[in-house]
């Protein structure tokens, strides 16, 4: 099988923040990447801003060390040329330093795109600044990264103040979640194939459940973590974007905004969750390893590593079927993973049937691919026994080495946004919808005086956890590496 790479067209693309963490790990890398798969065409440029006083060679360094330690390969001589698309200005983002030197780096008759890898308190300074310096057009493009807000009241601030400078045609809210190859099939595997469509509604599903779980603590982001927790940092958006992708109507076309608005109808039609269908827990300390409270630097800290919740869907599609959400820092194993697990035929045939149920397990992470659990008969002689086994469908598998050059998540959403495709990004009214669902939840938290339920690091989570499925005789799939 052979991937396509696709070129997209020249580009401008200013890295505001580029000397910061998220620039050398993902962007830069991912940027590399492209460029070898010879998706960058050979005179699109990368124009990396911030505040520190850097030359072009100054920056180019930078990259090239943060290439050589994240790119999963490099080519020495392609990064020299690679290298050599890349320049530098020093900006004040609150001041007028560097944006008279910005705007003569950018090129006319290109495309015009600037990445905000910077804190959310900047972004309204940086779009003011791109607009009266006139840098950016009404073609060009600008990329956001979560937090998109702490609230709805923050996070209509937020799009108000973009909404200042840019439409809403012009803005790319990322979500990293949303460039998984497994992701997009997910909606490959319900809208192009008649197989599973028919039976994704509440007559045949009896629960989803969708987990994501990390084996890190808070490790050095404990202060910025202690004023989020796991529902802000992961359930209003991450957690949600998988849910409204599973549980979506089938839009008319694959369209951005088609797409969009059948997410946002999902989010709409949440149920609110009672307190007896959520439960919040926090890591504890383990021999030498700090707890939670050590982390945040914080021992009266009530903020949630923990989070799992059962959530219902208000309409015909989904009603009497529950969505169960589960993430957690200091978990058992890293996975992300989407199991939809469908209900038991209505009547056996077999006297000792050992009958499971089918289940779809969608693997985000770290192995992505499917596997579809079926009932077969035990091989052997004995009479009729049945086993369940996976029919798996592993991308490392079935590409071979063409799956280890795929594109990562910022690879291809990073693409888009140069290409003007908005599919995979959040729009603003799904931000908001969002926060509007979360907000009474996280307020109800913050008002109460109840603690975290402490849990084992590399354990499943806290015991109550297990207890909200086990009230509906119902199981977590086991967490594994």
């Amino acid at each position: 099988m052979v991937v396509r790479t696709i070129p997209v067209e020249d580009f401008d693309l200013v890295i505001f923040g580029a000397t910061g963490d998220l620039a050398h790990r993902k962007i830069l890398p991912g940027l590399y990447r492209r460029y070898l798969a010879g998706q960058m065409p050979p005179d699109a440029r990368i124009i990396g801003a911030a505040r520190s006083e850097l030359t072009d060679d100054g920056f180019r360094d930078e990259t090239r060390k943060a290439i050589e330690e994240f790119a999963p390969k490099v080519d020495k001589s392609q990064l020299d040329a690679f290298l050599g698309q890349l320049s530098y200005v020093a900006i004040d983002a609150k001041g007028t330093g560097g944006w008279e030197q910005l705007k003569e780096r950018m090129r006319d008759g290109v495309v015009r795109a600037f990445y905000f890898s910077v804190a959310p308190s900047l972004f309204g300074d940086l779009a003011q600044r791109l607009s009266e310096y006139g840098i950016a057009d009404d073609s060009s493009r600008i990329v956001v990264e979560k937090p998109f807000g702490r609230d709805l009241e923050s996070a209509r601030a937020l799009n108000a103040t973009l909404a200042q400078h840019f439409a809403e045609k012009q803005i790319y809210r990322i979500d990293h979640y949303l460039g998984k190859e497994t992701v997009q099939n997910l909606m490959a595997v319900r809208f192009a194939n008649i197989l599973f469509e028919p039976l994704w509604n509440a007559q045949f599903v009896d629960h989803v459940q969708i987990t994501v779980s990390e084996t890190v603590g808070v490790g050095g982001r404990g202060s910025y973590y202690d004023n989020s927790g796991a529902m802000r940092d992961m359930v209003q958006n991450h957690l949600m974007q998988l849910l409204c992708l599973t549980a979506m109507e089938p839009p008319y076309h694959f369209d951005p905004d088609a797409v969009r608005d059948e997410k946002l109808k999902v989010i709409r039609a949440l149920e609110p969750v009672s307190e007896t269908e959520i439960v919040r827990g926090q890591y504890q300390a383990d021999g030498g390893d700090p707890g939670y409270i050590d982390d945040a630097e914080n021992p009266a800290s009530r903020t949630e590593s923990y989070v799992a919740l059962k959530v219902r869907i208000s309409n015909w599609r989904w009603q009497g079927t529950p969505f169960y959400l589960r993430t957690g820092k200091k978990l058992r194993a890293r996975t992300s993973e989407i199991v939809i697990t469908f209900k038991e035929p209505p009547h056996s045939i077999f006297d000792e049937s050992g009958q499971k149920a089918n289940q779809l397990v969608i693997r985000l992470q770290p192995d992505e691919g499917m596997d579809l659990t079926v009932m077969i008969k035990e091989p052997g002689p004995g009479g009729m026994r049945l086993m369940q086994v996976p029919l798996d469908m592993s991308f490392a598998d079935a590409l071979g080495t063409e799956a280890a050059d795929m594109p990562d998540a910022y690879e291809r959403l990073i693409m888009d946004v140069i290409r003007g495709n908005q599919t995979l990004f959040m729009r603003g009214d799904e931000v908001e919808a969002a926060w509007a669902w979360a907000d009474p939840i996280i307020k109800a938290w913050e008002e109460g005086k109840a603690r975290p339920e402490p849990y084992d690091p590399g354990s499943s989570g806290p015991d109550e956890a297990l207890r909200l499925m086990h009230r509906d005789n119902r199981r977590w799939r086991e967490i594994r590496a």
